[in-house]
């Protein structure tokens, strides 16, 4: 399949079905944990969506009606967690976008999973300020869904090191906003140790002063998705990047619901 993958979730506890709408490994931010090989900047390519919409049906009906979970799937976590808009790039930059939205709520109609299992997007907020993308994220609130928010830490001088991108603090806290009015979210945020060096106590600071700037301005943060490296990755840095011990990753998850946030710890 092109679009269409599934996953045993670490996160989730189940199967998650992805669905991958930048197949030709664009991306408009480069993450330094990546996994993505041969990751390239850019948007998602022109999508055939009747095939998307054939992928989606097909892997429904071997996981609902057929035998991949008894086949295919350990029998602790043999249940269907969520539909994931992740995958090689960011989903947000595909222009067809809420066409997806739509489709995916259609098989979800056909199959009964409506208020059954998640419908998430995980994205980097980066076109939360589009209209067509807010409407989206409005149409997936109504389907029982979640966005998963990357963000890892607060920039530098307009500057992240660990996204290679340049934005803003004030775009960040923008885009955060518009998305808790729109959906439920969560923040997703991955720590480790760049060069040796875990995250300051001033860069973690930083960072939990964005996310109670966004709750003073009204957003209903959901929570925090905390989690570190488990594999390898695909970029130049990936020699540069260590898992953050346990301990440290449990102080800091206590210290996130010190500041009065519930957090999900992925070690």
């Amino acid at each position: 399949m092109q679009y269409v993958y599934p996953v045993v979730s670490r996160r989730a506890g189940g199967v998650s079905v992805g669905i991958n709408l930048n197949p030709n490994n664009a991306c408009n931010w480069r993450c330094v944990y990546c996994q993505v090989p041969d990751l390239v900047r850019g948007n998602a390519p022109e999508l055939d969506l009747p095939q998307l919409a054939d992928e989606l049906d097909r892997m429904l009906e071997s996981i609902v009606h057929g035998d991949f979970m008894t086949s295919s799937v350990p029998e602790q976590v043999r249940r269907l967690n969520d539909i994931a808009l992740s995958g090689n790039g960011e989903p947000t930059s595909s222009r067809q976008f809420a066409e997806v939205i739509e489709l995916i709520a259609a098989a979800m109609q056909k199959f009964d999973l409506i208020g059954a299992i998640k419908l998430v997007l995980i994205t980097n907020g980066s076109q939360m300020y589009k209209p067509a993308v807010q409407q989206a994220v409005t149409s997936m609130h109504e389907l029982g869904g979640e966005v998963w928010f990357k963000f890892d830490r607060a920039p530098v001088n307009g500057f992240s090191e660990v996204n290679q991108i340049n934005i803003s603090r004030e775009q960040i806290e923008r885009h955060l906003l518009l998305a808790t009015q729109a959906c439920t979210t969560w923040i997703q945020t991955c720590m480790f140790a760049f060069d040796g060096e875990l995250p300051t106590r001033g860069e973690i600071s930083d960072w939990l002063d964005v996310l109670q700037s966004v709750r003073l301005q009204g957003g209903q943060i959901a929570g925090v998705l905390l989690y570190g490296v488990a594999r390898p990755s695909m970029q130049p840095e990936a020699s540069r990047i260590k898992a953050a011990p346990a301990d440290w990753m449990s102080a800091l998850a206590e210290q996130i619901q010190a500041a009065g946030f519930e957090v999900k710890l992925s070690l």
